[in-house]
């Protein structure tokens, strides 16, 4: 037995297969304060008669961006920073990105460490990694007996292009683990052994910040497991997209700030190469927020480094905001718009929606707990929502209460209850096309050539909108759309990311240098993905590579080529393509070599994605119809069970499918069907 939790926003989604491929979805309210009691609650209820038979157990938190935006009861730990004399103010002075540009108050992100925290180290290593002065030992003991006597939690040791030779943090490090044996110490030159100081400082201070945090976590769940006597190790996703055993993710917490939107992609992607698509573009809409990333021929975008923390703006990360993180994500934009996202008014009586959001507790006023108007309130005033019950009827639907939360926004606005609901819904949609564009034109791809992916509670409901905003003329929605992000977890693989400067542009590069670089980064994920139980028969490397042009404070994710001269025609047609030009007759850089490995642990069945909706041909007759808003007027639309759906169903929009998980709502001038793998097609008429 196979299972994936994927804790939510708003929603706590479990996914549990067998090896005769049979499916238990489940879905219950997330527990925000303590996470963790959600996944055991989630446990107790979808366990077999001998929790042994559970060999894979798959999980993606949240646990990492919660505890940096500051949730109550994951307050991070006082944190100290051991490095080089004369470097004590560097992870405050930063870069000179300021988050709003024009304001002349605008204050920078507080700082992790606090400046009486950040001691001082002689000793100099430069950029070649050769040692111009040595480490004092005399001012480490200081540091080392200053840090014991202020009780700190967690060190974060970096040393001056420690990526260079990393002796001197390895001694320092040793001193501190030796002298405070219960603190966790994260050394520069293995968090993000890449030049820069700046963002390899930020990258180490937020993974020993972190690091208490996502440790306590990690121990307190594998206890409950344990309790539970739940055999399989626990599984964590990271940021990339790949799986660590647990202990491995704690010790690297920075990788986990995305963990929970990784998996939904994984699994888009999987959809994409099943279904031939060369050009995907997941959409995933929850409960809280709306996330979009693009898939191309399989793969998902990556990138290399991200501002944890930070603001954003229409789903575009706002630099200086947030803290600096790198190390491999995949490329998301991701907004406040989701089924709870609160709509009000602005002090000139606009209509307003989000960024705040009603979450689990007390949720939209659908839910019967709360007065505040939603997006799913408008969709419920709108007819597309179940006016009485969701998921599969647990779920009570107040409609009275939805009309009632609008009708207050409605009045001060001179529209009818539907007018406002209606508005509520082309803001979001606005919001949300806004983020789709950033992962497609911005980054120079045609959202045009794109058939989008569209899932989470709220995605299919949305989806033909916001296909049509962008040109796109085909949407795919999983048989499970609501629980896509737990069902990546059931396909994602074990995998290993490791890089190495190399600084040197092509021209003075030899390929024999570059292949032992590639051959060590390789043989590092090789043995770390072996210690956790992956099989050495499955074993894949892929090699990249950082570039740029000379003079440039920005690379290119390129992937490696048996010639040098083809790896700068690779950079070219990726600049070319991403900012509109290329100089081919200029060199190119290599700044760093990147190694991903993965591999998988032996599988007892094929991951569910398609299978379980009847291939038997048949016409169906919608079940029912309902008065659904549609162009200024109710409309009697049919209704239809996604369960009761077979393989050649077609229909035209205006209709509802509904699902225990999810509603997919099809818009006029779109058509639907389901194909022989249980997809559902809708296509623009």
């Amino acid at each position: 037995m196979r299972i994936g939790i994927d804790v939510g926003g708003t929603f706590t989604d479990v996914v549990v297969e067998d090896e005769q491929g049979a499916t238990l979805s489940l879905k219950i309210p997330t527990t925000p304060r303590y996470p963790e009691r959600g996944v055991c609650e989630a446990l107790r209820t979808v366990l077999p008669e001998d929790p042994k038979a559970v060999t894979w157990l798959g999980h993606a938190t949240t646990i990492a961006t919660n505890a940096l935006l500051g949730q109550v009861g994951l307050e991070l730990p006082r944190v100290a920073l051991v490095t080089t004399h004369g470097f004590r103010d560097l992870i405050e002075i930063g870069r000179q990105n300021r988050s709003r540009v024009y304001d002349l108050f605008v204050e920078r992100p507080r700082a992790l460490v606090a400046r009486e925290d950040r001691l001082t180290v002689r000793e100099r290593i430069d950029e070649h990694g050769s040692v111009v002065e040595a480490l004092d030992e005399a001012s480490l003991q200081q540091a080392v007996e200053t840090l014991r006597a202020r009780s700190i939690g967690a060190v974060a040791v970096c040393f001056l292009h420690a990526y260079a030779s990393d002796v001197h943090e390895r001694r320092a490090a040793e001193a501190i683990t030796r002298t405070m044996p219960g603190a966790f110490v994260a050394r520069s030159s293995e968090i993000d052994p890449e030049y820069r100081e700046y963002e390899r400082f930020s990258t180490t201070v937020v993974s020993a910040a972190l690091a208490p945090v996502v440790g306590a976590y990690v121990r307190s769940l594998d206890r409950d497991l344990r309790a539970l006597k739940v055999g399989a190790p626990l599984l964590v996703m990271r940021s990339d997209g790949g799986m660590s055993e647990a202990g491995i993710a704690a010790s690297r917490p920075a990788s986990l700030i995305e963990s929970g939107p990784a998996s939904g992609v994984i699994a888009a992607a999987e959809i994409a190469r099943r279904a031939g698509v060369a050009h995907a573009l997941s959409f995933d809409m929850g409960g809280t927020t709306a996330k979009a990333g693009s898939v191309i021929n399989g793969t998902p975008e990556i990138v290399t480094e991200y501002e944890a923390a930070g603001a954003t703006h229409s789903g575009r990360a706002v630099k200086g905001s947030g803290y600096p993180v790198r190390c491999p994500f995949i490329d998301l934009s991701e907004v406040s718009a989701g089924g709870g996202t609160i709509a009000w008014l602005d002090e000139a009586g606009s209509l307003r929606v989000g960024p705040l959001s009603a979450g689990a507790d007390p949720g939209p006023a659908c839910y019967g707990r709360a007065d505040r108007a939603t997006v799913t309130d408008a969709n419920v005033v709108l007819g597309r929502l179940n006016q009485t019950h969701l998921l599969g009827g647990t779920l009570p639907i107040e409609a009275r209460r939805s009309r009632q939360a609008i009708a207050a926004l409605a009045e001060p606005l001179s529209l009818t209850v539907e007018e406002t609901a209606a508005g509520i819904i082309r803001i979001i949609d606005d919001q949300m096309a806004k983020a789709l564009r950033i992962v497609t034109i911005e980054r120079g791809l045609d959202p045009r050539t794109f058939t989008m992916i569209a899932f989470g509670g709220n995605g299919p409901l949305h989806g033909c909108a916001l296909a049509g905003e962008l040109g796109i003329t085909r949407v795919l929605v999983p048989l499970r759309p609501g629980l896509l992000s737990a069902q990546g977890l059931l396909i994602a693989e074990l995998s290993a990311v490791h890089a190495e400067p190399v600084l040197r542009s092509i021209g003075n590069a030899a390929h024999a240098d570059l292949e032992a670089t590639f051959e060590r980064l390789e043989e590092r994920g090789r043995r770390e993905l072996l210690a956790q139980r992956a099989h050495e028969s499955t074993l894949r490397f892929r090699r990249f590579y950082d570039a740029r042009y000379p003079g440039q404070s920005f690379e290119l994710q390129i992937e490696h080529d048996a010639s040098l001269e083809a790896i700068g025609r690779r950079f070219h047609e990726a600049h070319r393509a991403r900012y509109g030009y290329a100089a081919e007759e200029e060199d190119v850089e290599l700044v760093n070599a990147r190694s991903t490995v993965t591999a998988s642990r032996e599988r007892s069945c094929r991951p569910e994605l398609f299978d379980g909706a009847s291939r038997a041909q048949g016409e169906l007759h919608s079940r029912d119809t309902r008065r659904v808003w549609i162009d200024g007027s109710y409309s009697e639309t049919p209704l239809y069970a996604r369960e009761e759906l077979r393989a050649g169903w077609e229909a035209t929009g205006p209709a509802i499918i509904e699902q225990y998980d999810c509603t997919t709502y099809i818009a006029p001038h779109w058509g639907a069907c389901v194909l022989e793998d249980a997809i559902l097609s809708l296509e623009r008429l």
